[in-house]
């Protein structure tokens, strides 16, 4: 199974990115690891998961702790050792995305559709982008929107949150 891992910081100087090596992790804690070996210090530290052009897993460290993870397809875990390792352990079921409403600071384009692919089954933490811009149905949203690969969510979120350039940067090395 073929993936990309991109890590997306936010620093005193904004946003940077670095590709991230996960051959030879044993667990998601060594996985966070390897996010804060990108930069200890960052405020803010992302990792894009990308799997096979079906799956995406993003984790989320605050100040380099209390990890937070969402996944795109609960099938991730159990189609790969990787998506096993990164969203095996979430209990947290996400909401339906019928059932997700856009709040008060949502626009109209934020407002959850029914998805492209009833088969979809996001789990984990659906809010973990939602202090920088993307709340939860429009990630939700997104990841349900027939056509779109994790590539392409991956980009469209690090565009919204400043850092688009930074890993379209790794993509094209």
């Amino acid at each position: 199974m073929s993936y990309f891992a991109a890590a997306a910081v936010r620093g005193s100087t904004g946003w940077s990115a670095r590709e991230v090596d996960l051959v030879g992790v044993a667990d998601i804690e060594e996985v966070a690891d390897r996010l804060r070996d990108v930069d200890a210090d960052a405020p803010v530290a992302l990792l894009f998961v990308e799997s096979d052009d079906a799956y995406l897993a993003i984790l989320r460290l605050d100040d380099g702790e209390d990890l937070r993870v969402f996944g795109s397809d609960a099938a991730f875990a159990e189609e790969s050792r990787l998506g096993a390792l990164l969203l095996g352990d979430i209990e947290t079921p996400v909401p339906d995305i019928n059932d997700v409403v856009a709040g008060p600071d949502d626009t109209e384009e934020d407002t959850v559709k029914a998805p492209a692919d009833p088969d979809v089954e996001p789990v984990g933490d659906a809010d973990l982008l939602a202090d920088l811009g993307i709340p939860a149905g429009r990630l939700l949203q997104l990841c349900a929107r027939e056509g779109m690969l994790p590539a392409d969510v991956t980009a469209e979120v690090c565009q919204a949150l400043g850092a688009g350039d930074a890993v379209e940067e790794l993509r094209e090395a």
